[in-house]
């Protein structure tokens, strides 16, 4: 059974660590708005698969360091979480739009919510990203 809810911040650093950037040292992983975000985690089975944290700042919702298990990867886990975020939690905290800091590789998944790409892009980490968003 899948079930959505809050994840303490030592249990989604430590995913972030294992899933984004286990080869940089684990304080990378910690934000400094991490204390002021939500961060909601996908458990199947009681098990933790997918972690997303979510910063609310002027009616815009940002989501960042979401990540799924690599094992688990391909399997919807994502979508289901992100489908939660953009149907359920950005109407209840009445959000006007979403934006992220998207992975080039993840570019694709976001364009499936209806998300575009800015003309907003970097490098970090050797990452390419670019700025995503979406009007609600």
């Amino acid at each position: 059974m899948r079930e959505i809810k809050e994840v303490p911040l030592s249990v989604v650093w430590q995913m972030r660590h294992e899933i984004m950037y286990p080869d940089e040292a684990f304080e990378v992983v910690k934000l400094d708005s991490d204390p002021k975000g939500i961060h909601l985690g996908l458990y199947d089975d009681d098990k933790l698969v997918s972690v997303i944290s979510l910063f609310l700042e002027s009616g815009r919702l940002q989501f960042r360091k979401f990540c799924t298990k690599r094992r688990e990867q391909g399997k919807g886990y994502g979508s289901y979480l992100l489908k939660h975020v953009f149907e359920t939690f950005a109407p209840q905290y009445q959000a006007k739009a979403i934006w992220c800091n998207a992975r080039t590789t993840a570019v694709a998944i976001y364009e499936k919510f209806g998300m575009q790409k800015t003309p907003h892009a970097y490098q970090k980490f050797g990452f390419d990203f670019v700025i995503m968003e979406k009007a609600l």
